[in-house]
């Protein structure tokens, strides 16, 4: 019996920032999820060499989400030996937290790519996912891929769209780098945690 609704938010989060917080506080409130789980990878088997420490993005999660009550963040992927596959991520979720529905939540570029991912049939059949429309992303073309994929590989994917901020964490990374503001793009507690840590520098 499903007693809850959870929403699983994945990614690098290197650094995390305003466009995600508002992604997951739109989707926690049209979802009604109980929890939005926030797992920062490890070691992402698409992205080579994140030069930054996980426990440093697993910390910047955490001090970004502390004033939702419903925002929690896992080290399970920071923890973990090896690549990050979010089909290894959801089997240890779903024995972790019995009697729950679990929704991916990620951008419609990542669910684009789904086929790409390790073991894409077994991970659409453990959970129901969300893409998020980005800005400047054409609808039917996104909802002719998505029904491609649903075809190929069954599985439920629903389509959102949600007003989102234009910020991404690699132009925060490149003004750090060059010394300009990022004043505003993210959480002022996760901006000053860069600065102390001299992160992206």
């Amino acid at each position: 019996m499903i007693n809850r609704k959870v929403g699983i938010m994945g990614g690098s989060f290197n650094p995390i920032h305003q466009g995600h917080l508002v992604v997951a506080n739109e989707v926690l409130n049209i979802y009604n999820f109980d929890e939005i789980i926030f797992v920062p990878a490890g070691i992402p088997p698409h992205k080579n060499g994140l030069k930054t420490n996980p426990w440093d993005r697993y910390i910047m999660t955490q001090i970004a989400t502390v004033s939702n009550d419903r925002f929690t963040v896992s080290d399970i992927e920071v923890k973990r030996t090896g690549k990050s596959y979010t089909l290894e991520t959801l089997m240890r979720l779903q024995e972790m937290y019995p009697d729950t529905e679990f929704y991916f939540i990620t951008g419609t570029d990542a669910i684009i790519d789904i086929p790409n991912w390790h073991e894409p049939e077994k991970l659409l059949s453990l959970c129901k996912f969300i893409a998020v429309s980005r800005p400047g992303i054409d609808k039917d073309i996104i909802e002719k891929k998505i029904k491609e994929i649903k075809d190929t590989l069954n599985g439920h994917i629903e389509l959102m769209q949600v007003p989102m901020l234009q910020i991404s964490s690699t132009d925060i990374r490149e003004r750090i780098k060059k010394g300009v503001s990022a004043k505003y793009l993210l959480p002022e507690t996760v901006e000053q945690y860069i600065i102390k840590n001299n992160l992206y520098r």
